[in-house]
């Protein structure tokens, strides 16, 4: 007991003194980076469903928190604090959803904004200043919408949008670099996300730009004259057949390859993948969405049904039109009106490694013979008996009207 208490002792210690290194290298970069006298933008962009972190690059040296502001348009009056005074939010990024709002899709950490799945409305100002309205730093953020996305298959010999030119500005596409082979071992799949840029000598200098005079479609910084034209084009995707080797470790050996193909052959258990399954029940007629294990939209994720290959050259979203089964741009597989041939077992790859799978089984509720001692059958006897009752008395009464009627309503005989 006494020794498992000094471990933890020693371990929480290790703790202390990693974090206090971890600040005291951010104390340095703080000191080698002087804010800037006026308080520009630096424009940032991102595609939908994202999760993207903002560092404060500059602040003074004897802060020792900051406060974090969101305005949709400079000098808003409406300013968002995305943070308690303390600069100590945190949250489970497992717990995200794309529905949330914005104060529950942020967290706080060393200083650094980080914003979970980002979602469109999130576009705007974020500036890292103090309880008092100092601002050290401010960023422009982008967000592009996906759901409009230009998708080109390489393989097919699909192309990806031109530059687009106008009087006063030019729109481009700048792509991201190509992911890793989201398969090992089999044919696999690359993507390469492009965001949509403008050029123009006309564009605001508050805002600080990668290139001069280039900036992203949604930043602030592009003038509203030209906001009606840089809807004409939207954020692009690539997509190219690619091949990885495995490890050494994750390939069975020929013979037992072989072997496990003869066995599935014969109906029996085939050779699986060691991976963690979960087993899920699911109604008919209702729709599924999984999600793979720690990734995220840019992150090269694949997925297969038992043997069969789920390529996005055939189950992307958007490619033919009632698609019960795809795959969205943000890696999740979705199931429409889940039915019974749906069930199986789904496996998940990321950056190229098998890593879960997901076992699907569809259940039927069956139908319940009520009991005269069940609520709904209480209900519907009684409200039968009310009705009948009702009638009952409306009969009675008619028929008495007439008897009284024919009795008092006769003439006086002269």
């Amino acid at each position: 007991m006494g020794t498992r208490l000094l471990g933890a002792t020693i371990l929480l210690s290790l703790v202390d003194v990693l974090q206090a290194f971890a600040i005291e290298k951010k104390g340095d970069v703080f000191k080698k980076t002087a804010c800037p006298a006026f308080l520009i933008f630096e424009n940032v962009a991102y595609l939908t469903d994202m999760t993207f972190e903002l560092p404060c690059k500059c602040k003074p040296e004897e802060t020792s928190s900051v406060v974090w502001y969101f305005q949709k348009e400079l000098h808003s009056h409406e300013t968002t604090v995305l943070t308690d005074f303390n600069g100590t939010v945190t949250v489970d990024s497992s717990h995200i959803r794309a529905g949330s709002d914005l104060l529950k899709r942020f967290s706080i950490r060393m200083f650094s904004l980080i914003v979970f799945r980002a979602q469109e409305r999130d576009s705007g100002h974020y500036l890292c200043g103090t309880k008092g309205g100092l601002f050290f730093y401010g960023y422009d953020v982008d967000v592009q919408p996906s759901r409009q996305i230009a998708v080109a298959f390489l393989d097919n010999d699909q192309h990806v949008q031109e530059d687009h030119t106008e009087k006063e500005f030019t729109l481009f596409t700048t792509f991201w670099d190509w992911t890793r082979c989201d398969r090992c071992g089999v044919r696999g799949e690359q993507r390469r996300i492009g965001l949509c840029y403008v050029q123009s000598a006309q564009l605001k200098p508050r805002y600080r730009t990668a290139l001069p005079n280039v900036t992203s479609c949604g930043s602030r910084a592009v003038p509203p004259r030209f906001g009606p034209l840089i809807p004409l084009r939207s954020p692009e995707v690539a997509v190219r057949s690619c091949l990885a080797a495995c490890p050494e470790k994750e390939v069975p050996e020929e013979g037992v390859q072989s072997i496990s193909n003869i066995v599935y052959k014969l109906g029996k258990k085939p050779w699986l993948p060691r991976v963690p399954i979960q087993y899920h029940k699911q109604p008919p007629k209702t729709d599924l969405v999984i999600t793979c294990p720690g990734a995220r939209p840019e992150h090269a994720v694949a997925w297969d049904k038992g043997s069969v290959r789920l390529y996005r050259s055939y189950y992307l979203v958007g490619l033919r039109k009632h698609m019960r089964l795809f795959i969205d741009h943000g890696n999740h597989l979705h199931l429409r009106q889940v039915r019974r041939r749906d069930k199986g077992t789904y496996f998940c790859w990321r950056e190229g490694e098998l890593v879960a799978g997901f076992q699907l089984s569809v259940t039927f509720q069956p139908r319940r013979q009520r009991g005269p001692s069940d609520p709904e059958s209480i209900f519907v006897m009684r409200a039968v008996g009310i009705s009948f009752a009702v009638i009952t008395v409306i009969f009675f009464l008619i028929h008495a009207s007439h008897y009284l009627s024919r009795v008092f309503g006769k003439p006086a005989k002269v």
